[in-house]
């Protein structure tokens, strides 16, 4: 559903619609304050985005500290597995958006094709027929791209473009705000911190679907679990995992996997 037809949304939908919109504003204006957990917040991002805009799946990359992107957070691991490869070639549309600091968009196969050969074929096989990129960017500063997948195609209306562009511009604003004065530490500095901690998280997250023999989703919902349970950040809790400072058991009971 896009809200190009609004006439066949109920009130009740487009209402809880923007109840959600309006949440996911709130949850990123608190990134404006100190000390946030800047991994969870996109996190929150990418999941947002397929809830608000019923897309299939999404993915955030941002630009490290020698200029090449990297993935920080997606939506499932079909995603993730699209993302790398996209990397790994350095073709398609995050990197387009990026490079450009433009919306980069294929609404069917034939246009990923076209525009990006291997990187349509990598994303047919995981039923992905549409995508938008949406660069992170402030003013003449980009510092990485928020890809939107869908199944369907198109993938997404004018109205609901405009909503994931705000999103990104959002999340944007909330990684570049300096914590106070007194910090010093650099973007790139900021940055890096954020996809060092997603290397740790994905540590954690092979640790877990091994010890509750459960998928890497389900591991990453349980270690997000228990880290706000205990007041932690990702990063924190993922290296209690890595370096077993903490039972297992604590954060994934075996054959008992809960997510939140």
């Amino acid at each position: 559903m896009t809200n190009d037809t609004p006439n066949q949304a109920t009130h009740a939908d487009l209402a809880a619609k923007y109840a959600l919109l309006a949440q996911q504003y709130v949850t990123l204006a608190d990134t404006l304050v100190d000390d946030f957990d800047v991994v969870d917040v996109l996190h929150q991002l990418v999941r947002s985005c397929v809830d608000l805009l019923e897309v299939t799946s999404a993915g955030l990359l941002l630009l490290d500290r020698h200029g090449a992107l990297q993935l920080v957070a997606s939506s499932n691991e079909a995603t993730r597995v699209v993302e790398v490869y996209q990397l790994q070639t350095r073709q398609g549309p995050c990197v387009d958006a990026v490079r450009n600091s433009q919306t980069t968009v294929a609404d069917d196969l034939e246009q990923m094709r076209i525009k990006w050969p291997r990187f349509a074929q990598t994303a047919e096989s995981v039923g992905f027929q549409s995508v938008h990129a949406f660069p992170l960017r402030l003013r003449k500063e980009t510092i990485g791209a928020l890809n939107l997948f869908n199944s369907a195609t198109p993938s997404l209306g004018v109205d609901d473009q405009r909503i994931a562009q705000s999103l990104a511009d959002m999340a944007t604003i909330g990684i570049l705000q300096q914590r106070s004065r007194e910090r010093s530490s650099s973007l790139t500095d900021q940055l890096q911190t954020a996809l060092d901690s997603r290397i740790s998280i994905e540590q954690a997250k092979g640790v877990l679907s091994e010890h509750g023999q459960v998928d890497m989703n389900t591991a990453f919902e349980t270690l997000r679990h228990y880290a706000r349970n205990n007041n932690l950040k990702l990063r924190n809790a993922a290296e209690q995992v890595v370096d077993r400072r903490i039972p297992l058991t604590l954060v994934l009971p075996v054959g008992r996997p809960t997510t939140s």
